[in-house]
C-alpha cells in the first residue's frame, strides 16, 4: 500500500499536505460522478416521472406563461431561459428535449405543442431552434397544477440566483403513461410508455384497496401502448416486466395485402414499430431484395407523408404468396422489434427496480403527499382572508367611530394602533350568529381587531362601506368558513383524501384518456381462451336422446303466464329436450349420469347453436358410453380455487331415494374418461346433483307429490365410490323422486315451486314445509290429480327470476315467476302453459329476470298477437280460482303425519 501514497514534497510552513490512499480516492470520487449522473440526469423520478432536463423544461415554459390558450413563444427563447436559469449544459441537448416532447411518434400524450417543422418518423431533423415556436399541451399543464401552492419542495439552482421543483406535483402517473429511456453510470432504465384510460384504472383500483395483488392490477394495465401503434406479439414477456420490473415486449409493425387492378398484390405497411425509422426499414427491404434473402418483391416505396401517416407499399411479383413475404418481413427486418424492459427509477434518492404495484402505489403514495400539503396551503389562506374579512365586517359594524378614529389620528401608524385599543377595549366582536354553528377547531375568532385586521381597515376602500358591498363580504366570510371545515376534514380523514385522489384520476381519465393504439396479440401457447370469449349468460338444453348446444339467455324472450310458448328446439318426434341449465361461458360444467359418472366441459366448448337448432350429440364432446346419459349438470366457476373446493360439496340423488355427499375437493381434478361420483344400485340410476357449503337444508319431492324436508348436516360426508343413504322413502315401483334442492336459510325471499306434467304449477312458502330426519316419507308439496297429471319439477326461486319451461314437444316459454300465484302445499296450482294434446313438460328451469325482453306477446306458428293485460291467460286450460281453493282443507291426512 506504500506504493500507493504520495511522495511528500517540501512546501512553505503554511501549506499542509494530506497523503491519501489514491485507490480510495478515486473509488470515492467515481462513485460521486456516478450518482450525480444517475440522479442529476440519467434517471427518472418516480413521483412525477421526469428526468431534470424534462421537469426544468416545463417549469420555465410554466413561468414564462407559455400555456395552451397563449399564443406560441420561440424554442430559441425556451431554450435561452432554461440553460440561464435552471440547466447549465448544451442548448442542442436542451432544443432535442422540447422536440422530442412535440413528436406524436415519439411521446405516447406529447407534453409540448410545436409549431414548425419537428421531424418526422423517416429520419427528417427538426428545424433550428430558431424556426420553431412552442407552448404547453393542456396535459403538461396538468403536471403543473397546484405547483404555486407550497405542494413541493424547491432548491436553489445552480448559481444559488433562483429556485427550480424538486419534482412537480403532477396528477398524472406520468412515468407508466409517457414512459422514460436513459443510461446511466452502472444502470440503465427503459420504461414503455402504457395508455392513460388503462393506467388510472389501475390507479383507482389500487386506491379502493391497498392490497390489491399484481395479477390484478393487470388485467387494468395489460400492456405498453405505443405511439405509433403495431402489434405486441405474444405476452409472456410483458407479463414478467409487469410483475417483475424486467421483461421483453416484441411488437410488429401493422400490414395488410392489397389487389391492384392488374391482378397482382401489394403488401401496404401501415404502422410501424415504436421508434423504428421508415427510411431505413424501406432501404433494409430493398437490400434484402438484391441480396435475394426476400424473393418475391417486385418494387419496395416510402408513400409516408404528414397528412396520411405511414404507408410503405410493396408491390408483389406474381403467383407469390403475401403472407410468405410477411412472415419474411418480420424475420429479416425491423417490421418486427423486441424492447428489454428495464423499470429503473429514482425512489427516495435511490435507483430501484420497481413492478407494476410498486410504481402505482409510489404516485399515489406522493399524490397524497401534494393533496395533504395543497389542502395545508389552501387553509393557511382562507384562515388568513378569513381573519382580514372578519376584520372588515367588525369595522363595519363600528363605522362611525373608526372614522373619527382615524380622522383624529395624525399618523397611519398611530391610527393602527388606536384602532387596535378601542377594539380591544370595547371587546368589538361580530354578530353571534353568525358563528353559532362554528367551534373554536374550526374558526377562532379574534378579541378586536389585530394589527393585521387594523392595517387592512386602513387600506379598505371607501366603496367597500356601501351595503351591497357588506353582503358581498359577508357572503365571502361565509364561503371561507364552509371551505375551512372541508379541509380540516379532509386532512383529519385519510379515507377522504383517497376519494379526492380517485375522483382528480377519473377527472384526468375523463379529459386526455383515449383508446389503445397498439393492439394485443396472444401467442397459442400462451392464449387463454377465456380472455378471448365474452362472459354471458347461456342456455343449455340437453335432449332426451343427448344432444346439447349453448344459446344466449337473451334469445329467450319473456311471455305472460298461461301463453302458448315458442318453439325452443326443433327436434325429431321421439324426442325432446329433457335438461335445461344457465350458466357463465367462463364455467366449467359438471356431468353426471345416471350411472353415476361425472365428467367434465367447459361452457365455451359447447357448440353454440340457435334456439331452435337440434345441437351436437354429447358422445362428441364427452366420452360417455353408448348405454349411459346425462342426467344432472352442475357449474362450477372456481375448480381451480383450493379453498373454494375444500369448503363446498357435490350432493346427490337417486330415483329411488337415495342421498349422497362428497367434498368438491374429489371432483376438482378432470379427467378425460370421467370418473366414478356415486355406487348406483341395480334398478336405480342417478338423477339430481347440486352444489353446497354444507350449512343448507336439503328437500326432494317425489312423483306422486310429496317432498321432505332435512338439514344437510343429516347427510354424512363420503367417498366417490360410496352407495349413499335414504333421503326420503319411496313407496312403490310407480313412484320415483323427480327433484333435489338446496334451501338457504338466510335467505326468506325464496319460495318453493313445484310443476306438474300437464302445466300446473305453484309457489309455497318454505316454512309450510316442516323439517324432519332424512328418510321420511314427507309432506304432500302440490295435489296431483288427473287434471294435474305427476309432479315433474321442483325448483327455489325468487320473484326476480324467470321460469323456462320445455316440453317434450320441443316447445319453450319463458315467464315470470312473480306471475305465478303463492298458494298452500295442498292445492293444484294454476296453468302455466297450455299443452297441446299429448304434450307434456319435460324440464323446467330458473334464470336471472331480464328487464329489456319483458315482450308481452304470444306466439301461434308463427304468428305474433298480443296478450291483453285484463286477460293474459283466460282461455281454456286456465284453472279458476275456486279450483285452487276447494282442495286446500282436504290434506291426505295420512301422509301429512307421517
Amino acid at each position: 500500500m506504500e506504493d500507493n501514497l504520495l511522495p511528500p514534497e517540501k512546501t512553505n510552513d503554511n501549506d499542509r499536505i494530506i497523503q491519501v490512499n489514491i485507490e480510495e480516492q478515486m473509488k470515492t470520487a467515481y462513485i460521486d460522478y456516478s450518482m450525480s449522473v444517475i440522479v442529476g440526469r440519467a434517471l427518472p423520478d418516480v413521483r412525477d416521472g421526469f428526468k431534470p432536463v424534462h421537469r426544468r423544461v416545463l417549469y420555465a415554459m410554466n413561468e414564462l406563461g407559455n400555456s395552451h390558450n397563449k399564443p406560441y413563444k420561440k424554442s430559441a427563447r425556451i431554450v435561452g431561459e432554461v440553460i440561464g436559469k435552471y440547466h447549465p449544459h448544451g442548448d442542442a441537448s436542451i432544443y432535442d428535449t422540447v422536440v422530442r416532447m412535440a413528436q406524436d411518434w415519439t411521446m405516447r400524450y406529447m407534453l409540448v405543442d410545436g409549431q414548425g417543422n419537428f421531424g418526422n418518423q423517416d429520419g427528417d431533423p427538426p428545424a433550428a431552434m430558431r424556426y420553431t415556436e412552442v407552448r404547453l399541451q393542456r396535459v403538461a399543464e396538468a403536471m403543473l397544477d397546484d405547483i404555486e401552492k407550497e405542494t413541493v419542495d424547491f432548491q436553489l439552482n445552480f448559481d444559488d440566483s433562483e429556485k427550480e421543483p424538486t419534482v412537480l406535483p403532477t396528477r398524472i402517473p406520468q412515468l407508466l403513461v409517457n414512459g422514460s429511456s436513459g443510461i446511466a453510470v452502472g444502470m440503465a432504465t427503459n420504461m414503455m410508455p402504457h395508455n392513460l384510460s388503462e393506467v388510472v384504472d389501475g390507479c383507482v383500483a389500487y386506491v379502493e384497496n391497498r392490497d390489491i395483488a399484481i395479477e390484478e392490477l393487470i388485467n387494468y394495465v395489460k400492456a405498453p401502448d405505443f405511439p405509433t401503434g403495431g402489434i405486441i406479439y405474444g405476452m409472456d414477456g410483458v407479463r414478467q416486466g409487469l410483475l417483475t420490473g424486467r421483461g421483453r415486449v416484441v411488437l410488429r409493425g401493422r400490414c395488410h395485402v392489397d389487389t391492384k387492378p392488374s391482378g397482382r398484390e401489394q403488401i401496404v405497411i401501415t404502422e410501424v414499430p415504436y421508434q423504428v425509422n421508415r427510411d431505413q426499414l424501406t432501404d433494409r427491404i430493398g437490400q434484402l431484395v438484391t441480396d435475394k434473402t426476400i424473393e418475391g418483391i417486385a418494387h419496395v416505396n416510402n408513400e409516408s407523408n404528414m397528412r396520411e401517416g405511414t404507408r410503405i407499399v410493396l408491390d408483389l411479383k406474381r403467383d407469390v404468396v403475401a403472407q410468405v413475404i410477411v412472415n419474411q418481413l418480420y424475420k429479416y427486418t425491423e417490421l418486427q422489434t423486441s424492447y428489454g424492459i428495464n423499470n429503473v427509477a429514482i425512489s427516495k434518492g435511490r435507483p430501484k427496480v420497481m413492478n407494476l404495484k410498486d410504481l402505482i402505489a409510489e404516485f399515489i403514495e406522493f399524490r397524497m403527499e401534494v393533496v395533504i400539503r395543497r389542502a395545508r396551503f389552501d387553509l393557511r389562506k382562507a384562515e388568513e382572508r378569513a381573519h382580514i374579512l372578519e376584520g372588515y365586517l367588525k369595522a363595519l359594524d363600528h363605522l362611525d367611530e373608526v372614522i373619527k378614529l382615524i380622522r383624529a389620528s395624525r399618523t397611519p401608524d398611530e391610527a393602527k394602533e388606536n384602532l387596535i385599543a378601542k377594539s380591544k377595549t370595547e371587546t368589538w366582536y361580530l354578530n353571534k350568529n353568525m358563528f353559532a354553528d362554528l367551534t373554536d377547531e374550526i374558526y377562532n375568532q379574534e378579541t378586536g381587531l389585530s394589527e393585521i385586521q387594523a392595517k387592512a381597515i386602513l387600506e379598505l376602500r371607501l366603496q367597500r362601506l356601501t351595503g351591497m358591498e357588506r353582503d358581498k363580504i359577508v357572503d365571502e366570510f361565509n364561503s371561507l368558513i364552509a371551505s375551512i371545515r372541508h379541509l380540516k376534514q379532509l386532512l383529519a380523514s385519510e379515507p377522504l383524501r383517497y376519494e379526492l385522489i380517485k375522483t382528480e384520476l377519473l377527472e384526468i381519465k375523463e379529459k386526455f384518456g383515449d383508446a389503445r393504439k397498439s393492439e394485443i396479440q396472444y401467442l397459442a401457447d400462451e392464449m387463454r381462451i377465456e380472455d378471448l370469449i365474452e362472459d354471458e349468460d347461456v342456455v343449455i338444453t340437453i335432449s332426451h336422446l343427448g344432444y346439447i348446444k349453448r344459446t344466449s339467455a337473451t334469445e329467450y324472450r319473456q311471455q305472460r303466464r298461461g301463453g302458448r310458448g315458442a318453439v325452443g328446439t326443433k327436434t325429431r318426434e321421439e324426442d325432446y329436450v329433457e335438461h335445461l341449465f344457465v350458466a357463465s361461458t367462463h364455467g366449467t360444467m359438471m356431468f353426471f349420469t345416471e350411472k353415476g359418472r361425472c365428467f367434465w366441459l367447459r361452457v365455451y366448448e359447447i357448440p353454440e347453436g340457435e334456439k331452435q337448432s337440434k345441437g351436437r350429440a354429447i358422445q362428441n364432446l364427452i366420452q360417455l358410453p353408448g348405454d349411459d346419459k346425462v342426467k344432472a349438470i352442475i357449474d362450477v366457476n372456481k375448480l381451480d380455487d383450493k379453498e373454494y373446493v375444500q369448503q363446498h360439496y357435490i350432493v346427490l340423488c337417486t330415483k329411488q331415494g337415495i342421498i349422497k355427499k362428497t367434498s368438491l375437493e374429489d371432483f376438482s381434478r378432470p379427467r378425460a374418461n370421467g370418473i366414478i361420483a356415486i355406487t348406483v344400485n341395480e334398478g336405480d340410476e342417478l338423477l339430481s346433483a347440486r352444489l353446497t357449503d354444507g350449512k343448507q337444508e336439503i328437500m326432494m319431492a317425489v312423483k306422486s307429490g310429496r317432498a321432505i324436508r332435512f338439514p344437510e348436516e343429516k347427510v354424512r360426508v363420503t367417498g366417490r365410490g360410496a352407495i349413499g343413504v335414504a333421503g326420503i322413502e319411496v313407496d312403490d315401483t310407480k313412484d320415483e323422486v323427480i327433484g333435489l334442492i338446496c334451501i338457504n336459510k338466510e335467505d326468506p325471499s325464496r319460495t318453493i315451486l313445484v310443476v306438474s306434467e300437464k302445466g300446473f304449477g305453484k309457489r309455497t312458502a318454505v316454512d309450510e314445509y316442516r323439517i324432519t330426519n332424512r328418510g321420511g316419507k314427507g309432506v304432500k308439496t302440490i295435489n296431483v290429480t288427473e287434471k294435474t297429471g305427476s309432479l315433474v319439477g321442483i325448483l327455489y326461486v325468487t320473484e326476480k327470476e324467470d321460469l323456462i319451461i320445455t316440453c317434450k314437444s320441443g316447445v319453450t316459454i319463458r315467464t315470470g315467476i312473480q306471475d305465478i300465484r303463492a298458494a298452500g302445499r295442498a292445492t293444484q296450482g294454476v296453468t302455466l302453459i297450455r299443452l297441446d294434446e299429448g304434450d307434456e313438460i319435460a324440464a323446467i328451469s330458473q334464470i336471472e329476470e331480464q328487464e329489456e325482453e319483458v315482450a308481452a306477446v304470444v306466439e301461434i306458428e308463427g304468428l305474433d298477437l298480443p296478450a291483453t293485460a285484463e286477460n293474459p291467460a283466460s282461455e281454456e286450460g286456465e284453472t279458476p280460482a275456486e279450483d285452487e281453493t276447494k282442495n286446500e282443507d282436504n290434506t291426505d291426512n295420512t301422509t301429512e303425519n307421517q
